[in-house]
Parts: structure tokens; sequence; C-alpha cells
């Protein structure tokens, strides 16, 4: 070899050691879980160490950018085909906003909460509410959710009379047949659920995997949906116990509510209210016995004609103990809890503000009346106290109480700080549509009821179907870019500790069942009838739903009867009785299956999200931390459909394999196992019509023994 051929070798080895390797934005990661933010939760002055991944031997350097600071992170390890780099950062009061700057040679770009950007996007930056913890307990706990008067009837001696009262253009009815669907405006009608009925099903409950009831409303009320509270102190005894009973109901041509005598001796005499205050206390009890939890609905923004604050129906106004309505009287000690228009028409006077101009729905005047402040927040502590000791609330259409934006924040903050002096393991989740992120900064409410960051991208993606069933959009029926991007763009909403603990539902009171809206029917049962709502129905779309629910971050919550393959169009369909002795015995089956598995992975409940592939009808996902690693993937189209998964992006190890642990399609499903090989960091996977796979990885004895030695 002479010397030209040794230097041009030479010249080849020196660039072959120097030269960069392509750059991966795919290794790059980070988010606000634990496993890249330690500890998740801190307190003020508390030190967060806050890490970053990147490929191996791929970058040059890693930035932290929170504001002016611009803080050089440090490499940490290096596991697997990652580089990890952290900083050490001491939290203050506020909250903390960070992204990440990543420079590889001449390549240079941003990391925040939707990934890797070559522009700087400080709307989607990270961020750390140092104070700020959501109940350990509600992280991906299951939870159910209950329309009581709807569940069983534990208890006939405390049902509903046929005209025991009048409301809203009709007598109350009393419904014998449990599986008659129910009347369009029926509101009045009731089926008899009751608070014994649930206890009586609480086997049920536990063997199905359920860690959390939320009920709907409970206290005294005149409707079934009870969103209309006649007496925030009182659980009503149509669902407790009525020990003394007596009075008449209406007659056929008296619609004075001051003649219903039945009606007022139930829910005023105080030992009823007692006895159903301490069946609730029992209940919770009997919960907690079992490891469950129990979340009221609280109803706050605007309570009831009945109420017994306003009395318009003069149920209180002659009964001891009550104070006078301030309907009946000017002089009444609750005047400022309402909004009067007119100061000259009592006594009876009519004109206060109902929210939406609803006159059984007064709206609450908390702006002009400390002491209705004061009482509510009462409320929120006693149901969280002893006694009861209940679990947390449940907030009705809370971004529209009181009458401007500025206060609406400011009730909220009041009433976090009572409630979590009270009990500071109760959580606080909203009702709410669209962007909720100045309620969720750590000081007002734990999170949300998840419309936008689950039901709605969910429910586009697998039906093409608007959450009422009012409109078709076949554009985004597959359209794995739309719910790609709805996902990432309103999880970066929350906070970790908010996301987490998130309400992701399916279905529930308010819109149509989620599996009749795989029939694409649209409308409602008063233009299309109740069988419609039960006509081509896809399971397997279910299935796959579920698959999903179970499987993303926050709390998956059942509508109670959506396991038993309940239908129903929207509101008052969705609110059929659960069909007991005529369940669909298989999606239960499959149900308490896919809650298993979320129960049994701790990395559901906990880890990092990483979507991993993409295309029409076609989603997969991975779930990861240091330890677990699952794959998600599912298909919803016809015939079989093979890709390939970059499994490396969440850490899979080349030469592992895949365990499937649940596969459904349009033929049922199994859990039988069946391994597959990963090569190369890339997982080739064929999944067959309409179906969902879960592999969670096996990682080799060996390699368990070194991390169990370190």
């Amino acid at each position: 070899m002479n010397l030209e051929e040794i230097d041009y070798l030479q010249k080849v080895q020196r660039y072959m050691m120097t030269m960069r390797p392509v750059f991966q934005p795919h290794a790059l990661f980070s988010d606000e879980t634990a496993n890249y933010v330690e500890p998740m939760e801190p307190m003020p002055g508390e030190t967060v160490t806050i890490r970053f991944r990147a490929g191996l031997n791929n970058v040059d350097s890693v930035f932290l950018i929170s504001g002016s600071r611009k803080l050089l992170m440090d490499y940490e390890k290096t596991e697997g085909r990652f580089d990890y780099y952290t900083v050490k950062v001491e939290m203050t009061e506020e909250i903390f906003r960070y992204y990440f700057e990543v420079c590889a040679g001449k390549i240079s770009c941003f990391y925040n909460k939707r990934g890797v950007s070559r522009d700087l996007q400080e709307y989607y930056s990270f961020a750390i509410a140092p104070g700020f913890r959501t109940p350990d307990w509600a992280k991906g706990a299951v939870m159910y959710q209950i329309y009581t008067d709807r569940f069983y009837n534990g208890d006939p001696t405390n049902d509903v009379e046929d005209r025991e009262y009048y409301y809203i253009g009709d007598g109350s009815s009393r419904v014998r047949d449990w599986y008659k669907y129910p009347e369009f405006m029926g509101i009045r009608e009731f089926y008899g659920g009751d608070l014994q009925g649930v206890l009586d099903k609480m086997d049920y409950l536990e063997d199905l995997g359920v860690e959390v009831i939320y009920f709907n409303p409970i206290f005294v009320s005149p409707s079934n949906h009870k969103y209309d509270i006649q007496d925030y102190d009182s659980v009503d005894p149509h669902l407790g116990k009525i020990v003394n009973d007596g009075g008449e109901c209406l007659a056929p041509w008296d619609n004075d509510n001051t003649h219903a005598t039945k009606y007022i001796k139930r829910v005023t005499d105080p030992e009823n209210l007692k006895a159903s205050n301490e069946l609730l206390a029992h209940l919770v009890e009997e919960a907690h016995k079992r490891g469950m939890k129990v979340i009221l609905d609280g109803v706050f923004n605007h309570c009831g004609s009945f109420n017994k604050w306003l009395d318009r129906e003069r149920i209180y106004e002659n009964q001891p103990g009550y104070e006078k309505g301030a309907y009946v009287s000017a002089d009444s000690p609750y005047r400022s809890f309402f909004k009067f228009n007119n100061e000259h028409s009592w006594p009876y006077n009519p004109y206060y503000d109902g929210w939406w101009g609803h006159e059984t729905l007064p709206k609450l005047n908390f702006e002009n009346s400390p002491k209705l402040v004061e009482y509510i927040m009462n409320i929120g502590r006693k149901w969280v106290s002893p006694p009861y000791n209940v679990d947390g609330w449940r907030l009705d259409v809370a971004a529209d109480l009181g009458f401007s934006n500025e206060y609406n924040h400011k009730f909220w903050k009041e009433f976090r700080k009572n409630v979590k002096e009270a009990n500071p393991e109760a959580i606080i989740l909203a009702e709410h549509y669209g962007e909720a992120r100045s309620w969720l900064q750590g000081d007002e409410w734990d999170t949300v009821m998840n419309y936008d960051a689950f039901m709605e991208p969910l429910t586009w993606f697998l039906t093409g179907m608007e959450k009422h069933s009012d409109e078709f959009r076949g554009d985004l029926l597959g359209n794995h870019e739309s719910f790609m991007g709805a996902m990432s763009h309103h999880m970066s909403s929350f906070m970790a500790p908010s996301l987490q603990v998130s309400m992701n539902e399916l279905s529930n009171h308010d819109h149509s069942r989620f599996l009749t809206r795989t029939n694409h029917r649209v409308g409602r049962v008063a233009q299309l009838g109740y069988r419609a709502a039960e006509e081509q129905v896809n399971v397997a779309v279910m299935r796959e739903a579920v698959t999903v629910q179970m499987t993303w971050p926050g709390a998956p919550t059942l509508y109670y009867g959506d396991e038993a393959g309940l239908c129903g169009f929207t509101d008052p369909d969705n609110r059929r009785t659960y069909p007991w002795g005529r369940e669909n015995k298989e999606l239960i089956d499959f149900h308490r299956e896919m809650i298993r598995i979320h129960k049994k992975y701790p990395v559901l409940s906990h880890g990092s999200l990483k979507f991993l592939y993409g295309e029409h009808n076609v989603i997969a996902y991975g779930r990861f931390d240091m330890k677990e690693r699952v794959i998600v993937a599912f298909h919803n189209g016809q015939g079989d459909k093979t890709f390939m998964l970059p499994v490396w992006q969440v850490g899979v190890c080349s030469g592992h394999s895949l365990k499937r642990v649940m596969l459904t399609g349009d033929w049922g499903y199994t859990t039988e196992p069946q391994e597959y090989q990963v090569e190369g960091g890339e997982l080739t996977l064929t999944l067959p019509t309409t179906s969902a796979i879960v592999l969670v990885e096996v990682v080799p004895e060996e390699e368990k023994e070194e991390k169990t030695e370190q």
C-alpha cells in the first residue's frame, strides 16, 4: 500500500469518526408526567428535575427555555437508543412554563407539548403549577356514572306516586314497566331507581372493576334529572328513605302544589331528610369498604323553582322550621339569593332571572349575596366531610356561574379552598365545553369532563357522528390527521395532574349513547323513533372505542348501561333504564377484561403517550415509562390492514417481543396471548376489519434482573 492510499484511508477514517448520524426528530421526547418531571406535583420552594430524551449521540446540546431564562441541560444517562438530559429548577409560587431548544450541528428546533417545531409556539409550552396536585386515587381511576332513577329500584316504598305533585305542565307519574322507553318530555316520570338499588348492585359494580361512582344529582328535586335542586342540604327521600309518609296526591283537576300534601310531607319532614342523608353516608361507607370512591353532582349556577330559598310552588310556606321563600315574601332572608327585576310585585313575585330564561331554573345571584356564597361554600364542605365523606364534586355548567367571567374565577378559587380544606383528597371536576385552560391553572378546578380531548375526537374518528347524533361528517370518519391534531391540541390545555384525572366518557346523560352513534343515524327520538337508536348498531366499533378509553390518559368513565349494550338518542332517550335481565353479557365481559387490563398496567394511568402511526382509519400509539411499554392500535376500516410501527420510539428494544393481551374485531374478541417479534425497533402488524389490539412488551428475565440490581 503506497503513501497516497494510506493517506486516503486515513481521511476516510477521520470522516467516519466525525460524521454526524442523521438527525432523529422522532427520538425527541418530554412531557409533564413523573417520567420527565420529578416530582410531578411539587410545592413552592421545591427543586424539580426536568428530563429530556434525544437519540443516542444525536444532538450537541439541549436547552430548557422559560421566559428570559435559557438553561443548558446536563447529560444524565444512556438507555437503549436514547440519551437523557436533565436540569434542576427551583419552583416559586408562580406557574413555571417552559419548552426546549435542541441543537445538532447546524440544525436547531424547538420541542413543546405538540412535539418538534421549527417555530417558537409558546402557547404549547409545558407547565408546572407549584402546589397543584390532584388526588392519586383519581389518576386513571375507572369511574361509573349513575343516573339514579334509571339504575335499579331497591326500595319501592319511596317511589314517586302518580300526581304526587305538578311540574312543568303535568303531574308526576310512576312508571310501572321498567323497560318502557322514556317519554319525550318525561322529566316528571319516575322508574323508581334509588340509592338502595345502588347498594343492592354493589357486587356487580365491584366485579366489573368500578373504582369511582359518580352520581347525577341526588338532592331533593321535582325532576328525575334533579338539575333543578330544591334543597342542597338533603338527599331526596324518593332516592333515600321515607320513614314518615302521609298526605294526599293531587286530584286529576288540581294543579296547585299547596294541595300536594303527600309530596310536601315526604320532602320537608325532618325525619325523612335525616334518614335519606344517613342512607347516603351508609352507601359511601360501603363503597369505601370495597375500595371505591363516590362523587356527587353539584348544581350551583342555578337551582329550581321548587327550591326552599325561592319557594315558587309554596311547598315550604307553611311548614314549621322553614323561612319564607324569596318568591313568597319581600322580607325573605333569601331575597338576595336571586335577581328580581320588579321590586313591586310581592307577595309571590315571579319576576326573577332564570338561567337561559327558564323560570323553573332560577339563576343564583352570588355577586350580590355574600350570604349565598357562604351557604354554597358550606354545602361544598358539608358533603365531603364526616359523616358523609363523599370524595368530590362534579360541577354542572361550571363556566356559567355568576354574571361575569371575572367573578366566576373568583368563586371557583374560593370553592376550591373550602373543599380542599375540608377534604384534601376530594376531587373537583367540572362540566365544560371548549377551552378550559383558564380554569385549570391549579387554583380552581382539578379537571373537566373531557369532551374536547377525548369524547369528540374519538367519536368523529370512529363514527363520523356529532355527539348528539345531530350530524354526520364523512370527512371526519377515519380522518387520522383530524383525530391526532385535535387530541394533541386540546390535551395541551391540561397540565399532567389535570390530564391524568380527566373524565374520559363515550356517553353520558346529555348526549346520544355511543353505541347508537355507530349506526350513523342523524336525528333524535322525536323524528326517528326509539327503535332507530337500536337498529344497525356496530358493537365492534363500540369495542374499539372502549379499548381506546381504557388505554388513554385520564379516568375512563362508563355511563351506566353502556357496558350492557344500552342504546338511545340524546336526552331523554339516553336515560333509559339499565337493562337488567336483557344485558349484552358478552359486551359486559369485554368491559370487564379491558378494565382488568387498564388496572393491571400502571403505565396506562401514569405513563407517557406518543403517537406512532396514522393513516385513514388507522391509529397507533404507545403508553410508556422507564419500566413498561404498551402498544395500542385500531383499524376502523374493512379488510385486513398491514402497517409498520416504529415501536423503538417508545423504548421497545430490538429483539424483544410484544405480547397480545387483547384483540377485538367484527367477529368478537380474544384475550388469548400471542407474541409478535420486534425487528430493528419496528413491528409489522396486520389488523382485521373493525379491530383494536393491545400489546405489552415482554422483557427477558435477565434484563429484569439487571435493572433490579441497578
